[in-house]
């Protein structure tokens, strides 16, 4: 069945942009990384695998990426939480099988973990639960000085422009912890993470596997993979990994 593509208006006039293939369930739910969108590479091929295979998916852009309204700057790990949960609950029924990239990942665990009867399982591709964290502990001296000053420093980027990241990002981020643990989920967790990853450290996917407290958890390493594990061998590896775990 063709792909389905609207905006769902959150009820303060931004619209979040989204895309919907109808199928069979457990539907796949893509939950893209934070400054990305729901066009990307990894989003392309999975959109591909289930309309080949007759699949529901659903994938949308958080507000301030990609097609949807609203600014960047004003966005957080909660608020991008909220906007999947929104889209999520309009736009998909029953058991999901959530699939988080990097920032994706996050989210992917705090709505399991807000909704373990839907969460069908959970893949993560170099999920990065607690990366704000990360980014205030390693913050330079200029940048912790522009955030206090302005609120908002622009991080240089290997991926395209420099991104902002605000004072907001950083103190909501401190509400929305899950390391290390327990994180109670039960549904089956695939970690897929490429040792060759400058931006998140594969490590982390050992931590969140050690964290989470059902037992059906399994971490793959891809000894060769960057960051976004895109390359044709790594959107096999994803899709192997979504039919083990929906069959």
């Amino acid at each position: 069945m063709s792909e389905q593509a609207g905006a769902l208006d959150r009820g303060d006039g931004v619209g979040l942009a989204w895309r919907r293939i109808p199928g069979h369930g457990p539907g796949v739910v893509f939950l893209g990384g934070f400054n990305s969108d729901m066009t990307g590479t990894k989003a392309e091929a999975l959109a591909a695998h289930c309309a080949a295979t007759g699949r529901a998916l659903l994938r949308f852009d958080y507000s301030g990426h990609g097609g949807s309204g609203g600014r960047f700057e004003d966005g957080s790990i909660g608020r991008w939480t909220e906007d999947a949960a929104l889209v999520i609950a309009a736009q998909s029924e029953g058991p999901q099988l959530l699939v988080g990239s990097s920032m994706g990942g996050w989210i992917a665990l705090l709505l399991a973990r807000r909704w373990p009867e839907r969460a069908a399982g959970l893949i993560g591709i170099a999920a990065a639960p607690d990366f704000t964290r990360r980014i205030e502990a390693g913050l330079p001296a200029d940048a912790r000085a522009a955030i206090d000053r302005d609120g908002v420093w622009h991080r240089p980027s290997a991926y395209g422009d420099p991104y902002p990241i605000t004072r907001t990002l950083l103190e909501d981020g401190r509400n929305h912890l899950l390391l290390p643990g327990p994180i109670p989920l039960t549904a089956p967790v695939r970690l897929l993470h490429g040792q060759r990853d400058p931006d998140v450290p594969w490590q982390l996917s050992l931590e969140i596997a050690a964290a989470v407290s059902g037992d059906d958890v399994a971490v793959i390493l891809v000894k060769d993979g960057d960051h976004r594990l895109s390359r044709p061998q790594d959107l096999a590896l994803l899709r192997r990994t979504v039919e083990a775990l929906l069959g």
